[in-house]
């Protein structure tokens, strides 16, 4: 078969031959331990040429050079890393269209896991969240379609569609005994950034849950803390964070730190070697702060936890982070194809990696509630008057049932069970008592700020 194809790699050889003397003479005298000689190349490349025309020539079904080409780049950038990929016409074309458009999605976040398509996060009040998408899941299929090795714009692309279509995904889920089928309705994806929140019976805490960076959050919690006069300590709730833009996840904790590099990108050439620094204009260095994290916190969040952490400006409390740490740039080839490289990596201010790694906390709290009961003896004088004429009146078959819902303002919901009025912008007892890790980022921050007393 060999001979046969000799005179078929002929023209691919004579371009092979050029390509090869033109990278080859850009090499210095002394070459780096993993640069190719020239060689080396040009031994690459009359390889590929020649199983290229083989396959041309040999195989089943009829294929062309252009097509046999754009397979080869995708396995290629697939082979790369998880995130790297060639972008044909068609992907190229979707991605100019999600830039510059709304889109209809699901509201998740994924990302590659040791080979897994994994969910980050659902984004707060999308159709994933509200479906049951928990961080962790594995996509195992996407309607009828197996993600194992797919990438994962392949994987967006599927999930990506018009809003109000439906998706069916199959989900592995840890201590579940077997895949989860979950229908969601797809929607146009609006998130708001930053949910500021005041923890009841704590005056002094500011609870600011921040869903992903976008480009209003470092403008949002200003304004939260602006409003928020009496703030003796600060949760920053990351939790399910997937990430975003990086100028607003540093210049979240420029308003904390106020010298030092936050987080340093390195990559292969000079040009992405950067480093983003802390600024001492308007700088907090003395409200208690506890940044909670856990396995769908990612990327713009784990600089975040990560440098607070690094600079001992916060406790880290929750579960390890989920690891993605790199950068990618979109390189046109041509008018209409592209690729999607990783060029650098970030690093945290002690220069250790989060890709692969993520960032562990300082306090490993795992999910769950804590479960207590109310000593009735405990009831104060007027809690026990009112308890005890509702009962009063359960007796003589006076109370009156209202099953209809209060009007209320924008902030809070009512409870037709039991008329409970509920304000969404307090955390209640309750509430924490449910989150073992809220709970314990509470009990941290109390105990931060009685130790600022006196100092």
């Amino acid at each position: 078969m060999i001979q046969k194809s000799k005179k078929l790699i002929a023209a691919g050889l004579i371009s092979t031959l050029a390509a090869a003397y033109l990278f080859g003479t850009s090499i210095q005298a002394k070459e780096s331990p993993k640069e190719s000689s020239a060689k080396e190349k040009l031994e690459a490349y009359i390889k590929f040429t020649q199983i290229l025309n083989l396959i041309e020539k040999e195989y089943v079904d009829d294929v062309n050079t252009t097509t046999l080409i754009d397979k080869a780049l995708k396995g290629l950038m697939t082979n790369l890393d998880a995130h790297s990929t060639f972008m044909d016409t068609k992907s190229y074309k979707d991605l100019t269209v999600q830039t510059k458009g709304e889109f209809g999605g699901l509201g998740i976040s994924v990302g590659m896991k040791d080979g897994a398509l994994t969910v980050i996060a659902p984004l707060e009040g999308t159709p994933a969240m509200k479906a049951g998408v928990k961080a962790g899941d594995i996509i195992l299929k996407i309607d009828d379609k197996a993600t194992i090795g797919m990438n994962i714009d392949e994987a967006v692309k599927l999930m990506r569609g018009k809003p109000g279509t439906d998706i069916m995904l199959t989900i592995v889920r840890k201590n579940e005994p077997k895949p989860l089928k979950i229908k969601i309705t797809r929607d146009i994806i609006k998130i708001d950034s930053v949910y500021p929140k005041t923890i009841e019976g704590e005056d002094g805490i500011l609870y600011l849950h921040v869903a992903s960076f976008d480009q209003k959050v470092v403008e949002s919690v200003k304004k939260a803390i602006g409003e928020h006069n009496n703030t003796k300590g600060i949760i920053l709730d990351l939790r399910n964070n997937p990430g975003g833009l990086l100028d607003q996840a540093t210049g979240l904790v420029d308003m904390f730190v106020k010298k030092g590099v936050i987080v340093s990108q390195k990559g292969r050439t000079n040009y992405e070697n950067v480093e983003y620094k802390a600024h001492s204009e308007d700088t907090d260095t003395k409200t208690p702060i506890v940044t909670l994290v856990n396995g769908g916190s990612a990327s713009a969040s784990e600089i975040v936890s990560g440098a607070l952490q690094d600079f001992n400006r916060s406790v880290v409390v929750g579960e390890k982070t989920f690891g993605k740490g790199s950068v990618q740039i979109v390189i046109p080839v041509g008018k209409e194809e592209a690729l999607k490289l990783t060029v650098a990596r970030y690093y945290l201010p002690s220069g250790r990696t989060i890709q692969n790694e993520g960032v562990t906390p300082d306090i490993i709290v795992h999910p769950g509630k804590i479960d207590y009961t109310d000593d009735p003896i405990l009831l104060k004088e007027k809690d026990l008057k009112k308890h005890l004429e509702i009962e009063l009146e359960k007796v003589d078959g006076k109370l009156k049932k209202e099953t209809k819902s209060k009007s209320t303002d924008s902030n809070t919901t009512v409870s037709e069970e039991n008329n409970e009025t509920v304000n969404n912008k307090v955390i209640t007892e309750k509430i924490i008592y449910n989150d073992t890790q809220l709970k314990s980022a509470v009990d941290i921050l109390k105990a931060l700020i009685i130790t600022q007393k006196g100092k």
